[in-house]
């Protein structure tokens, strides 16, 4: 069983998709995700408290800066904007799939746990994430 799951965002950040999974997860297997991109990632991460997303984001925000920081100066790849080569940093430090148990049509996420798009990039997008059930 497959699906695609587009994704808006709207800026760096973290956006959840946890029910629109669960909607869809049926059965038992394991639930594969991957996102189709190079400059956003995906995470599972807390879902209780919302400081949790924000502080994930400005750590990465401040562990990778816009190329416009003069700490990022070294880097050549700035045509696509000062937010593209810290994106694709970003993903390449974080991870791009997840497997997860689907136990009875349930993801077997614990209490806390939310999946996410983890946004790198500041323009709007719309993101694809890949959903494998076998």
């Amino acid at each position: 069983m497959q699906t695609i799951f587009p994704i808006q965002t709207n800026g760096p950040g973290l956006y959840e998709f946890t029910d629109q999974v669960k909607s869809w997860a049926q059965g038992n297997g394991v639930l594969t995700l991957f996102i189709q991109h190079t400059s956003a990632s995906l995470l599972i991460q807390e879902n209780a408290d919302p400081e949790v997303q924000i502080d994930l984001a400005e750590f990465f925000h401040r562990l990778v800066p816009p190329t416009s920081d003069p700490s990022m100066a070294y880097l050549t790849h700035t045509y696509e904007g000062p937010d593209d080569m810290p994106g694709h940093i970003k993903a390449a430090m974080l991870p791009v799939s997840l497997s997860i148990p689907v136990i009875n049509g349930e993801p077997a996420l614990g209490t806390w746990q939310g999946i996410y798009v983890f946004e790198h990039r500041e323009a709007p997008h719309t993101r694809k994430v890949v959903a494998h059930l076998g």
